[in-house]
């Protein structure tokens, strides 16, 4: 098996595990809080899909999909067009109310679709290539695409759990 394919297969269970996280929520639900700083799934889940546009995009050479394809109007948040939700205040989290559970997935799709178009194109050569040096050590391709995979999962980890506490 080669990294890419590893990775093709990583990331496909991310947009899989997306799905049936969201899938069938209300917005109510997507904006419930279960504490009053608790992250609600619709932030979680736009947050995820966010940073895996920005990061992906940003080592590809390319746009995000949350400009070029329009997803940012849909959202119609009123949030700078950069903002992926590092950083935000719980006023701010609060502010971020995803309309339905169907545009998420429509962007979580489109994401994963640029996400595996560049990875399919990558050699594992390509992995040691350094895409941040304002760190010690340098980040590589491979180091970045892992830390995306590993903050993806965690708050999908998150969303799930916030779903079943909701609907218990």
């Amino acid at each position: 098996m080669q990294s890419r394919d590893l990775l093709l297969y990583a990331y496909g269970q991310i947009a899989e595990t997306f799905h049936s996280t969201v899938e069938g929520l209300s917005a109510d639900e997507l904006a419930s809080r279960v504490g009053s700083d608790a992250n609600p799934i619709g932030w979680l889940a736009w947050h995820l899909l966010r940073v895996q546009d920005d990061h992906v995009a940003d080592v590809a050479g390319t746009e995000q999909v949350w400009t070029s394809d329009g997803w940012v109007d849909r959202f119609g948040l009123s949030l700078d067009d950069s903002a992926t939700g590092y950083g935000m205040s719980r006023e701010e989290v609060a502010a971020v109310r995803v309309p339905s559970a169907e545009l998420l997935l429509g962007y979580c799709d489109a994401v994963h679709q640029q996400t595996t178009q560049f990875l399919q194109g990558l050699s594992d050569q390509d992995l040691d290539r350094v895409v941040d040096d304002r760190w010690d050590p340098p980040v590589t391709l491979g180091v970045r695409l892992v830390s995306v995979l590993s903050d993806d999962l965690q708050h999908l980890g998150q969303a799930a759990y916030v779903r079943g506490l909701l609907r218990a």
